[in-house]
C-alpha cells in the first residue's frame, strides 16, 4: 500500500511540477523534480532497509517509485504544448 501512495503522490507532484513550470521553464522544473524526487526516494530506500528489508527486496520496488514519476514528468516536459 505504501508503495501504491508514493507512486500516486509522485505522480501528482510530476504533474503539478510540470504545470506550475510553464512552458519555458518545464525542462528546469522537470530537472528539479526528478533530483528532488530521488531524494524521496532515498528517503524511503533507508526506511525500507531500518526496517529489515533487505536492498535485494528494495530495488526493484525503489526503482518502480522514482521511475513512473519521472517518466510522466518527462513526457510532460517534453510533449506539453508550448515554446
Amino acid at each position: 500500500m505504501r508503495t501504491l501512495i508514493l507512486i500516486l503522490i509522485g505522480l501528482a507532484v510530476a504533474a503539478v511540477s510540470m504545470w506550475l513550470g510553464g512552458p519555458g521553464r518545464r525542462r528546469w522544473a522537470f530537472a528539479g523534480f526528478a533530483v528532488a524526487w530521488l531524494l524521496v526516494v532515498g528517503w524511503n530506500l533507508r526506511t525500507g532497509l531500518s526496517h529489515g528489508y533487505s536492498l535485494a527486496e528494495e530495488a526493484p520496488i525503489q526503482t518502480l517509485i522514482y521511475l513512473l514519476p519521472v517518466a510522466l514528468a518527462a513526457l510532460l516536459a517534453w510533449k506539453l504544448p508550448g515554446k
